[in-house]
This record gives structure tokens, C-alpha cells and sequence, in this order.
């Protein structure tokens, strides 16, 4: 497991204060969402998967984190049933299509990139996961999120390390030149003001 010291000096930026008060105002569409993330995390360790056949080093990684996030999910809903918060349809952030977008069209780029990404997606998660769980523990009516939060640590920290993992196994290269250009964009996007409150969303601005 990545200890939270590591994945905080690998992510750019610390989430901003903001970002976390606005997640204590606004739980349900936190769970919400963070559901929505699990699944979503399920299914890009399979779509990869699927396209990648000939990674046999990649297959057995994604395989179990895959597995991970579906139980993430499957734990989420129980949390939320236990809150009396419905799952229902949010609007994506912006967040994971602003990384996306810079992924490069020729392989074997495109398939570091991908890595690189989702290495900066699961630190991220682990990182507000950290930073969430002292605070929601403090009020007794979330006490419940905190702990969870906190048990969730472990498997994040080894699902970033994973794809860092993979993406140097893969790379042709070195991928430090790489990764500070996605860590910059990623930074900016947390740091940014944001029309919209989402787990990876920058900072509330209304």
C-alpha cells in the first residue's frame, strides 16, 4: 500500500479547504457521486482490459482492481441506504474528461497516458479520502462515512500504485516528463474554480 505522505508528494496540490466544507454541507451528492466513481473506476479497468489482451502483467492488475471498485460500489449504495440517500443520475465532473482529453492518439502513448491518468485519479481519490475521514468522523451523523473513508485508504493507495506500476512498465521511456505535464493539469483542474460540487470537483464557486 502507498502511505498518504507518498500519494500527497506525487499529486500537485492539496485539496482545497473549500472543496472539503462544501463536502461536509453536501454528503448526499458526495455518496452520490462517489458511487458514480466506483463504478466508473470498474469500468475503465476492464475497457483497458478489453483492449489490451497481449498485457498479461495488466490483465492480473486490473482484474483485481476492477473487482475492488465493484465492491466499493456495492458498499457505497449499502452506506447510502443506511443515510436515506437514493442513487440516481448525476452530471459527470469535469474533472476526469479534462485529464482525458490530453491523452495522446498513438500508442503505446495512449495506453501510458491512460495509466498516468488513472494513477493521478486513484491518488487523488485516496488523498480526499484522507483528508474527508477525520472530519466526517467528527459529527456523530457521519461518523459511519469517516470510518469507511478511512478503510477505503489501503485499496486506493495500491490502485495508484498500479498504474504507476504499469505505466513505467509499459512506457518506452522514462514517464517523469510525462507525468509532471498530467500532474500540472490535474492540479489546475482541483484548483480551479468549479460551477459544479462533484468528488473530484476544483473549488465551489457557486
Amino acid at each position: 500500500m502507498a502511505e498518504i505522505e507518498e500519494i500527497r508528494e506525487f499529486l500537485g496540490c492539496a485539496t482545497p479547504e473549500a472543496w472539503l466544507q462544501a463536502a461536509l454541507q453536501q454528503v448526499p451528492t458526495l455518496l452520490i457521486d462517489h458511487a458514480h466513481c466506483e463504478k466508473k473506476a470498474a469500468s475503465t479497468a476492464l475497457n483497458l482490459m478489453f483492449r489490451y489482451v497481449d498485457r498479461r502483467n495488466l490483465l492480473s492488475r486490473l482484474a483485481q482492481l476492477a473487482r475492488e471498485e465493484m465492491l466499493h460500489f456495492e458498499q457505497v449504495l449499502e452506506l447510502m441506504d443506511q443515510h436515506g440517500v437514493r442513487y440516481d443520475h448525476l452530471s459527470p465532473a469535469r474533472y476526469a474528461n479534462g485529464l482525458r482529453r490530453h491523452i495522446r492518439p498513438r500508442e503505446p502513448w495512449k495506453l501510458v497516458d491512460t495509466l498516468l491518468i488513472g494513477a493521478l485519479i486513484e491518488a487523488r481519490s485516496c488523498e480526499r479520502f484522507a483528508a474527508l475521514a477525520p472530519l466526517l468522523s467528527e459529527q456523530e451523523a457521519t461518523a459511519d462515512i469517516g470510518r469507511y473513508y478511512r478503510f477505503l485508504l489501503k485499496s486506493e493507495g495500491r490502485h495508484y500504485r498500479d498504474y504507476l506500476d504499469l505505466a513505467r512498465e509499459y512506457s518506452p521511456e522514462d514517464i517523469s516528463a510525462r507525468l509532471l505535464k498530467l500532474r500540472e493539469i490535474e492540479a489546475e483542474l482541483i484548483t480551479a474554480p468549479d460551477p459544479e460540487f462533484r468528488f473530484h470537483s476544483g473549488v465551489p464557486s457557486a
